[in-house]
């Protein structure tokens, strides 16, 4: 018997109502339990959008999110899903709420019901695995980025996620960090599908790969995945050697 997927997009469409033409058309794509998803794309492209929708952040024009196979229609089909997995934002600074890093860490699992005590608990212990020990009244604003993307993480993982979605998490980190951040997916272990220009992260973290561009969004193997350190008429564009 098949595993049933975590997320699925079902002939998925999207179009902000001022433009003419879709961001997505007819995307169909599956999330299952145990994968690591890379997924690139051109600036623009509808990356973001489509981690949004899987949020039910945004409604989309045609086609349904499934959950654990059911469709997601409202917005209380959407808390589950928001329950179940976890997104980190592009900028950490959207996600951080809270003056202190432990009181914006303790944010989600005090929505999730658990008391303050245990919420506090959680957090503690998230962040020390982080490598955030001492970290619990640091002032949020006074961090550098590369520690506010980690107390973000933090935030996210405290409410134990069985998924993750993530958008671009290295971006304008230093490698010390990037790496981090690497060894934390590896450690964990939970399924992801995470959005990134930086090909060597992807290369080292993902075992499938997808590009989105012009509203479709196709597999793309490992070998076409690589950085270029010259000019090239195909730019960030994925492509082969002949």
């Amino acid at each position: 018997m098949a595993e049933t997927p975590l997320l699925e997009l079902r002939d998925l469409s999207f179009a902000y109502p001022e433009s003419p033409e879709p961001v997505l058309r007819h995307v169909d794509f599956v999330f299952s339990p145990g994968q690591r998803v890379g997924l690139f794309g051109p600036n623009g492209s509808g990356k973001t959008t489509l981690l949004h929708l899987m949020m039910g952040l945004v409604a989309p024009t045609g086609g349904e999110v499934r959950y654990r196979g059911r469709p997601m229609a409202t917005e209380a089909d959407f808390r589950e899903v928001r329950r179940g997995v976890g997104l980190l934002l592009q900028n950490a600074e959207d996600q951080i709420i809270y003056p202190t890093v432990l009181d914006d860490v303790a944010f989600g699992p005090l929505n999730l019901g658990l008391a303050p005590a245990l919420a506090r608990v959680r957090a503690e212990e998230t962040l020390a695995a982080l490598g955030l020990y001492g970290f619990e009244e640091r002032l949020c604003h006074k961090l550098s980025g590369g520690e506010k993307k980690l107390v973000s993480l933090a935030g996210v993982l405290a409410m134990q996620p069985e998924a993750l979605l993530l958008d671009e998490p290295t971006n304008g980190l230093d490698p010390d960090t990037r790496d981090r951040i690497k060894d934390i997916l590896a450690r964990l272990g939970k399924p992801f599908i995470v959005i990134s220009h930086d090909w060597d992260f992807l290369d080292q973290t993902a075992t499938a790969f997808y590009t989105i561009d012009r509203g479709s969004l196709t597999p793309t193997p490992q070998s076409v995945l690589h950085r270029h350190l010259h000019s090239h008429p195909l730019g960030d564009a994925p492509h082969h050697h002949h």
